[in-house]
């Protein structure tokens, strides 16, 4: 047997669900709102963050090649200096001649007076 059901309670019922419906799509308008505001925040700090590591990027390749630059120029000055194995050949002979050893008393005395009297021709 088939019970009907009163017209006014079925749209009543309808009326019913269909609010419930709106306010759930409502609901998820404004979660879709701020969600959709928090993912463009979020984007721009992060863009913010890019440009920022980007830029001391950029600064600590110039200090890089700075840095390369002054290891190059460093690198021709030391090309320039003697070898120690030849510093130490300048030594040996250094040492074996010994000019203050070499050079007499009387041969300081004679040069020095020489050079005083050719100063005062």
């Amino acid at each position: 047997m088939e019970t009907q059901q009163d017209p006014s309670y079925m749209l009543n019922e309808i009326v019913n669900r269909l609010r419930s419906l709106e306010s759930k799509q409502s609901l998820l308008t404004e979660k879709t709102l701020i969600i959709n505001k928090n993912m463009i925040d979020e984007y721009r700090a992060f863009a913010r963050h890019i440009k920022i590591m980007d830029s001391d990027l950029r600064e600590l390749k110039l200090e890089v090649n700075r840095i390369k630059e002054v290891i190059r120029e460093i690198g021709k000055e030391t090309e320039n200096y003697a070898r120690k194995d030849s510093v130490r050949v300048l030594e040996k002979y250094i040492n074996l001649i010994d000019p203050i050893k070499s050079i007499a008393e009387s041969d300081v005395k004679r040069i020095v007076n020489e050079v005083i009297n050719a100063d005062r021709k």
